[in-house]
């Protein structure tokens, strides 16, 4: 078995098409396609875009043989492999709407993840599911009681009779997918977006984020039921003609190396993760490893999924440079399933920026008062850092807003507004959450907290307030929801959200709690017993503060305000390291940073 060649073998498009299915047919005349590699690097599956387009169609005849209504939702258990993939491109031709969900089970385990495929499922209201053989039963558990139209295996599906029929005719404007942007179970979002808005995002990309060439080859590990995974792996490489290599999500967490080596065989040119991706594979990284490989190729490493911490890019680029890596690959980007994926991107082959600044003057003023390097070295304590995310694609326009919406000036942080064509429709059959967050002259709200500074955009929150902790989403409702259901915890008595931990910069899920209990012996149990319930349920660690009655912050509307919580409590936080670490004394102030990092003076 041989992997699909670089070579494209025709003219090369950059997803100048009306729908996905119209550049499944374009590629398909070329000579590249995809490539699927097991935990032991090995190559065990591979198919050019010619026999993607053949078995997609001959799937999408069966499809329409169960007789689904057009525009049904099909849900597809996102593992990692070639059956995925295929029952996405099949979805296009049947006139279908394929529903990525989570291949992955955490600490929760067995009954965690089956609700959250259940809870899925009813809110996208599914005709058709599939899962493969090892995921089968847990899919089957989570709709042993739902009216489906059918489930099972791709094996399952092949054995179903075709249609007779045509395949119907897909419009731009049509639903090209549903993407949930989290894995909640109680507050699922369903994103809905178009052929036309999806292709705008990718030729946007990949003219202006990527700069893509002639030469340029994926390679991932990413998750195809994460946006960038999907967008960015999947539909981008197809719609500009390019081969791709995948390594299973799981396979990378057990032997990250193995994404390197794939990547070093195949000179692969693109690749993307979020830091903790990079800070992982850096880890298990050996010098006689990274002498042997050859990731020279490699110019362009982005980096996003979470907010961006600069030190895991520092150890991999040290890890790698052995290997011929260069720290300019790497490129910080921002993005969201509501924008199709990409929104801005540093500049290629440059150093990664950081922007110093006063975080007293940040969580007093929400403004990024800039601090000299000197400045920043002498107290670290009284700097925030934030990387620079970049110029804004140019088909987005942005606005920084306050709480009233008032658009804010330079470095001042607020709420990113963005409209543009890569902006998603609405949420799947959720009006009022569409109205909250879409405006009617097509501005969405983010929910993000940022700044503008010479037109490059810093990120200093989280989108909807989420709760990224190594790259999985948590909605900051879920982590509330069980710190209520503790008795004497109101509706609106917690607040959660995630901060740099105090040792190692890693992110950190933080619940506030108002407490009106005085016993230190029953708060600590109320604590330990919240903390407890979220390791149990979600299996991630939680710091949980108790505060007094009406500690937790507001909008003008009455709306909890998680943002400024956070900085409240970093702001605690602070005090209370200055109270108990002594100033340093002349000539005891860290050492500068290394590089590749650069700083903004």
């Amino acid at each position: 078995m041989q992997a699909t060649g670089s070579s494209q073998g025709l003219a090369l498009r950059k997803a100048d098409f009306a729908t996905l299915r119209e550049a499944l047919d374009y590629a398909a005349q070329g000579e590249t396609g995809v490539n699927f590699y097991n935990a032991r690097g090995e190559l065990y599956a591979t198919a050019t875009y010619a026999q993607m387009r053949s078995d997609a169609i001959a799937l999408a005849q069966r499809l329409l043989g169960l007789g689904v209504a057009p525009g049904a939702r099909v849900a597809l258990v996102a593992e990692t492999s070639p059956h995925f993939v295929r029952f996405f491109w099949a979805c296009q031709y049947a006139g279908l709407i394929p529903v990525p969900l989570p291949a992955t089970m955490h600490i929760g385990g067995h009954a965690g993840y089956v609700a959250q495929l259940r809870g899925l499922i009813e809110n996208c209201e599914a005709s058709v599911a599939m899962a493969p053989a090892e995921w089968m039963p847990f899919l089957q558990e989570a709709t042993d009681d739902i009216a489906l139209d059918f489930v099972g295996t791709p094996e399952a599906f092949d054995d179903l009779a075709p249609a007779s029929r045509d395949l119907p005719e897909i419009a731009p404007d049509s639903i090209a997918y549903i993407q949930y942007t989290s894995g909640s179970t109680r507050f699922p979002r369903g994103v809905v977006i178009d052929q036309q808005t999806v292709l705008a995002n990718i030729r946007d990309m990949a003219e202006h984020g990527l700069k893509m060439t002639p030469e340029d080859r994926f390679g991932s590990w990413l998750p195809f039921y994460h946006d960038m995974g999907l967008v960015a792996f999947i539909m981008m490489p197809m719609a500009t003609q390019r081969s791709v290599d995948f390594l299973g999500t799981q396979d990378f967490a057990m032997r990250p190396r193995k994404w390197l080596e794939m990547m070093s065989a195949n000179r692969a040119t693109i690749t993307s993760g979020p830091p903790f991706g990079y800070d992982l594979a850096a880890m298990r990284v050996r010098p006689s490893d990274a002498e042997k490989w050859d990731l020279s190729a490699l110019r362009v490493a982005c980096v996003g999924a979470e907010m961006i911490n600069p030190e895991p890019l520092q150890r991999f680029a040290e890890a790698l440079a052995p290997a011929g890596f260069r720290s300019t690959a790497f490129l910080p980007c921002y993005g969201m399933a509501e924008c199709s994926l990409g929104i801005s991107f540093a500049g290629l082959d440059e150093d990664v920026t950081v922007d110093h600044v006063d975080a007293e003057q940040m969580q007093h003023d929400s403004v990024a008062t800039p601090l000299a390097p000197e400045e920043a070295l002498k107290d670290k304590r009284r700097v925030a850092r934030y990387v620079d995310c970049g110029a804004l694609l140019p088909s987005f326009d942005i606005a920084i807003r306050d709480e009233d919406g008032g658009d804010l000036p330079e470095r001042h942080a607020g709420v990113v507004h963005l409209r543009g064509p890569s902006v998603m429709s609405r949420y799947f059959r959720d009006d009022a959450m569409t109205r909250e967050t879409l405006s009617e002259d097509g501005w969405l709200n983010t929910g993000d907290i940022g700044y503008m500074a010479e037109g490059r955009l810093f990120v200093t929150g989280r989108k909807k307030d989420m709760i990224i902790i190594h790259g999985r989403n948590i909605w900051p409702e879920d982590l509330e929801y069980l710190a209520k259901t503790q008795p004497g915890v109101n509706y609106t008595d917690a607040a959660a959200f995630s901060v740099p931990s105090e040792k190692d910069q890693q992110e950190t899920a933080v619940l506030v709690v108002q407490c009106r209990e005085r016993d230190e012996i029953k708060r600590a149990r109320l604590s330990k017993t919240i903390a407890s319930l979220v390791r149990s349920e979600y299996g991630i660690d939680c710091v949980v503060e108790l505060v007094p009655q009406r500690t937790l912050p507001r909008t003008s509307s009455g709306k909890l305000a998680r943002a400024r919580a956070r900085l409240d409590y970093l702001g605690r936080r602070r005090a209370a390291a200055e109270r108990a670490i002594p100033e340093p004394i002349d000539g005891a102030a860290a050492e500068h940073d290394r590089a590749p990092i650069r700083n903004i003076a």
